[in-house]
């Protein structure tokens, strides 16, 4: 066997005391010329240091984080013997020609790749189930039968100093957070290509199995046995939690969510409404503050029609709604419920109160259909009948925005130079950023506390 020699950090141009971000090798992993050893990150670019020749690395001289700079030592390796010059001298030239080879499939692949990539985004805008397709492609990419790769395991496992990619691609896969040895790669011999990484990260996204547990998705909480600490008791979620659970986690997840807080003077709603409880009594139906809060909402959102909409899947429009379904928050014996009142701005406030009383009783009686709580423009979720100040509640998604309202109660607030008893109601709205910014949210919240303040003005 030959001598060992000593692999030291060729001229990288003009940089010093670079980290190194990635360590491919490991100790008596077989390397073939131009190999990548190490991935050196600077403030301007990420480089690849392949290794001078074919061998066997005996010892790693650096490590992730080390800084280095022009003839440092990086690795100990074992050249691979045998053969006479004129051999060598053949191999040689058979190794250019197959990397001059290879760098030329790598372009077409390339050019490929963004190619491929422009068709998948127009695809992706005219699908109607972007997610379902996306989740498809992702299964069909993951899918594929992988060709082995040199110094793959017995098992199938692909070893890391194996992976096959650009410091570009490298670093892409690193800002998303993906696990490189979880991705199959596409490219000619395996290489990994961008398109690659992008269906990993979908098929995470959209729950693809083994792709969840390349990095991408969030930690799962540990599990603890709480029985060492003391009794415990085991009771299963209802199924209407267990469904609403899931929603409400992808909602927070996918949504950046602000909430802005303001306060309502509805001492003169609460007048008015109160007069009107015999004339409601009579109809049978029974007057909350909800049905005003329901029409003083529609009244913002025709002022407004940001908040009447909701992001597409691609998060590039706008859908506008010309429409007006109110959900409703509704609390059940087995969880939390939103069923839709539809076209609020077409009824009154009795047709209004007796179709709220109608659904509410069939949504605690478990008898809602799906239909039942689909199409929501906006959600309202009451508190008041139960208490509280403020509170932050969870975008409806696809909806982007939601109100949240408390208990109202009795202040004193300094008008004409004294002090008056006013019922002031508070209210929290909180929104998708992505869609509404923050003068937007307060300017609706504060249109809205004035309809709220004056009910009439749902009449201009």
């Amino acid at each position: 066997m030959a001598d060992s020699k000593t692999i030291k950090l060729p001229d990288v141009g003009d940089f010093s005391d670079i980290e190194i971000i990635e360590v491919l090798v490991a100790p008596g992993d077989k390397v073939e010329a131009e190999q990548g050893l190490i991935v050196l990150e600077s403030d301007k670019a990420t480089m690849e240091i392949p290794s001078p020749e074919a061998g066997t690395i005996e010892k790693l001289v650096v490590s992730v984080g080390d800084r280095v700079n022009k003839g440092d030592d990086i690795a100990v390796i074992s050249p691979s013997g045998g053969g006479d010059a004129g051999g060598d001298k053949d191999a040689g030239k058979q190794e250019d020609a197959k990397d001059d080879e290879q760098k030329a499939q790598d372009k077409d692949a390339a050019k490929r790749e963004e190619k491929s990539g422009d068709k998948d985004e127009a695809a992706g805008k005219a699908e109607t189930e972007p997610a379902k397709a996306a989740a498809e492609t992702a299964a069909a990419t993951l899918g594929k039968t992988r060709r082995p790769h040199p110094g793959d395991s017995g098992g199938g496992e692909r070893s890391t100093h194996m992976i096959h990619a650009s410091p570009s691609i490298r670093r892409y896969a690193r800002e998303l957070g993906v696990d490189l040895q979880q991705v199959v790669g596409s490219g000619p011999k395996g290489r990994l290509l961008k398109t690659d990484v992008k269906a990993f990260v979908k098929s995470a996204m959209t729950g693809g199995g083994a792709a969840a547990a390349g990095g991408v998705a969030v930690a799962a909480i540990p599990d603890v046995d709480h029985s060492k600490f003391g009794e415990i008791e085991s009771r299963p979620l209802s199924r209407i939690k267990k469904i609403s659970g899931a929603h409400l986690h992808r909602s927070w997840v996918n949504v950046p969510h602000v909430t802005q807080f303001d306060e309502a003077d509805v001492t003169d709603l609460e007048a008015f409404r109160k007069s009107l409880a015999k004339e409601a009594e009579q109809k049978g139906v029974r007057l909350t503050p909800l049905i005003f809060l329901m029409k003083a909402v529609v009244s913002a959102l025709e002022q407004f029609p940001d908040f009447n909409a909701s992001l597409d899947s691609a998060g590039e429009n706008l859908i506008l709604k010309k429409y007006f379904h109110i959900g409703i928050a509704v609390d059940t014996p087995n969880g939390l419920v939103v069923p839709v009142v539809r076209d609020v701005d077409q009824k009154g406030i009795y047709d209004l109160a007796g179709e709220l009383g109608e659904t509410s009783k069939r949504a605690r009686d478990g008898k809602l259909s799906p239909t039942d709580m689909q199409g929501g423009c906006f959600t309202i979720s009451s508190l008041g009948g139960i208490g509280g100040t403020y509170f932050t509640p969870i975008v409806n998604a696809p909806e982007v925005a939601i109100l949240g309202v408390s208990r109202s109660k009795m202040r004193p607030v300094y008008r004409d130079g004294e002090f008056v008893p006013r019922m002031i109601l508070p209210f929290g709205l909180s929104y998708d950023h992505r869609v509404i910014d923050g003068a937007q949210a307060a300017r609706f919240t504060s249109y809205l506390g004035q309809v709220i303040t004056d009910i009439r003005r749902v009449l201009l």
